[in-house]
């Protein structure tokens, strides 16, 4: 079950992060500025947020199969949509079709590892499935951009459409049915739309958990947009070196995260939580101002950049699957997985207001985007432990 949703999980998240780095072939190719890309990188995470709410409100009343394999193939022909976007309207339209099946998988991808993994083996759990990240990293990325580079910008959408064509019978075939929930009594799980708001926004511990998630992705995602326009037209790299630190922070944080993810389950989830996140901060102010460095200097700090961010991520959604029972754990996970496509949105307009770009294609003003990215960051340390106590977690 983890193999099939860890592969689902590297087509989703490539596709999701391809468009970013594919910044330097998008902006000279449609003749846009900076702040219009990051809206069509945008249109993803806010599309997503749309669904994702709207998705609270019934996927409880739902196999998780079923509403998987409707999201996951919506998501494919929207993939798809990107691939023969023939001008940049077309592709900001494609990215919202999208998101808004895209919005939807996330939610259940984690509602499925809660309902079945108890809570002292849900961070490897979650590592597992975090894996796909690395996995799209260390392959996804350098591959597509590779395919950008010989063939198109194009190209890279319709190798994810492709793969998935592949994944959808696995999951047909080979998924079990996930519907534990709807065994629960009536009274258990969503009852109207006013109790959807209620059962959410009036637990405090639900608050504090869509809070830590959602300024999470916040502070996370608005440095990436740029990263390779800044990499090339501020660094000087290439097109073929750039896609290195994409493979060399996949394979840091693939091979970090099992052990990060069993440290968790050992020395507690809040530690971890803690730890990782403040070596995640370090590297950022490297990226975002360093205008000259080694490349073999750039490679080693993205690594560790990749290590601990993913190295946060796992005891931070281990914690946060606390904080609703199974049979409304797909609602809440929507909810959340809603508030972080949203912050993601969010995040990549504000950095696109902040960044410009001179005569020449440089990357200005990315310094101030960094020292921001920061302090969001490392303010979620105050909302972790709130959580941590309410929850009584470790």
């Amino acid at each position: 079950m983890l193999f099939i949703l860890a592969c689902l999980n590297f087509t989703h998240i490539l596709d999701f992060m391809i468009m970013m780095p594919l910044g330097n072939f998008l902006m000279p190719h449609f003749n846009i500025s900076a702040r219009y890309f990051s809206q069509i990188v945008a249109a993803y995470p806010v599309s997503a947020f749309v669904s994702g709410l709207i998705a609270a409100f019934y996927v409880d009343g739902f196999d998780r199969k079923k509403v998987l394999l409707f999201a996951y193939s919506g998501f494919l022909i929207g993939t798809v949509c990107c691939g023969i976007a023939p001008g940049p309207g077309f592709l900001l339209a494609s990215r919202v079709i999208t998101g808004l099946f895209g919005g939807l998988i996330s939610a259940q991808v984690l509602s499925i590892i809660a309902d079945i993994f108890p809570y002292e083996k849900r961070g490897r759990a979650m590592s597992a499935v975090f894996m796909a990240f690395s996995a799209a990293s260390i392959f996804g990325i350098p591959i597509s951009l590779y395919l950008a580079k010989i063939i198109s910008w194009h190209a890279p959408f319709i190798m994810i459409g492709i793969l998935g064509a592949f994944i959808i019978p696995m999951i047909a075939k080979y998924f079990p049915s996930v519907s534990g929930h709807l065994e629960q009594a009536e009274a258990e799980r969503v009852s109207g739309l006013k109790n959807v708001f209620k059962d959410v926004f009036g637990n405090k511990s639900q608050v504090l958990a869509l809070s830590l998630s959602g300024i999470l992705m916040l502070g996370h995602f608005m440095i990436i947009p740029f990263i390779n326009p800044y990499l090339e037209f501020n660094m000087g790299f290439s097109k073929d070196q750039t896609p290195m630190i994409y493979m060399v922070g996949g394979a840091s944080s693939l091979a970090s995260s099992f052990i990060l993810g069993r440290m968790a389950d050992k020395y507690g989830k809040l530690r971890m939580f803690i730890i990782c996140l403040t070596l995640s901060i370090l590297p950022i102010f490297f990226i975002t101002n360093v205008a000259s460095a080694p490349f073999s200097l750039v490679l080693a700090v993205f690594a560790f950049w990749f290590t601990f961010s993913t190295g946060r991520n796992i005891p931070a959604q281990a914690m946060i699957s606390t904080v609703v029972k199974p049979a409304k754990r797909g609602k809440f996970m929507s909810f959340n997985s809603s508030c972080q496509q949203l912050f993601t949105g969010l995040a990549s307009v504000i950095s696109g207001f902040i960044v410009t770009q001179n005569e020449s294609g440089k990357i200005l003003r990315y310094g101030y985007v960094g020292f921001l990215s920061a302090t969001i960051v490392l303010s979620t340390i105050f909302i972790a432990r709130a959580l941590a106590r309410k929850q009584n977690l470790q």
